[in-house]
């Protein structure tokens, strides 16, 4: 490690739980992050800032100027371009010291089985229930940690699902794969509380990624910004979930 990395993450090697060696595992390591919207733009930014070796970024989409009041990796200047590509120019700009591939595109179940085998993590940063059972799936398939967050009106919520647990999957809450949920473009979100899940989500990729402290796995975290209230809900595998069950693929 050079003596600029050894500066820049001072205050993280700081940490006894985390030390050099904490750093240098999060240096070798990859995570994937689909969706660099509100969500991703927070857990980008501090993944990228703590030093994640590579960050593979997805998204089809380019930035709309509804999109600044929360998704905080873009600019004004950003309107109209790929969301990759201007996530990639901020992330490289706070640190050029990792690498960053940018997949401006909607990727199949394949391609994003196989994104999520090239990864350490996979973050799931989208903002709709078919792309998050698509993600939840390939990680589970690719046998991938997912960390997986969502947010609507002044409320949000994170999962973490590893390999060999016994923790549900995303799809273990969503029995009725077919459930309509609500969008932020329809009911309206908070911008703050997109960042604080982002956040978390960095955290929780964070520490799947060190080894460091205990992660969400097993555990549901919902945050109600109204009355600023936490709550922590224990989820078991389905043993009849399509993805993660007894006879799932």
């Amino acid at each position: 490690m050079t003596d600029e990395e050894l500066l820049r993450y001072s205050r993280q090697i700081l940490l006894p739980e985390f030390d050099i060696d904490g750093q240098e595992r999060l240096r070798q390591s990859r995570a994937l992050i689909v969706g660099l919207g509100g969500l991703g733009s927070a857990a980008a930014m501090y993944l990228a800032a703590a030093g994640v070796g590579r960050l593979t970024l997805v998204d089809f989409d380019t930035v709309d100027l509804s999109n600044l009041q929360r998704q905080i990796i873009h600019r004004t200047t950003d309107v109209g371009r790929l969301k990759v590509e201007s996530a990639r120019d901020t992330l490289r700009a706070l640190n050029p010291l990792i690498e960053i591939i940018a997949i401006p595109k909607v990727l199949d179940e394949l391609e994003l089985i196989e994104q999520a085998r090239q990864a350490d993590v996979v973050v799931d940063a989208c903002d709709n229930l078919p792309t998050r059972l698509a993600i939840n799936a390939a990680g589970v398939r690719a046998g991938v940690p997912l960390v997986s967050g969502a947010v609507i009106r002044l409320e949000g919520q994170v999962l973490v699902w590893r390999p060999r647990r016994d923790g549900a999957c995303y799809r273990c809450l969503y029995r009725d794969a077919e459930v309509n949920l609500e969008a932020c473009a329809q009911t309206g979100v908070l911008a703050p509380v997109v960042g604080v899940i982002g956040s978390l989500q960095a955290v929780e990729a964070i520490k799947v990624l060190t080894g460091i402290g205990e992660t969400l796995d097993g555990r549901l975290l919902l945050l109600d910004a109204t009355r600023l209230e936490w709550r922590t809900l224990k989820v078991r595998r389905n043993p009849s979930c399509p993805v993660c069950g007894d006879r799932a693929p």
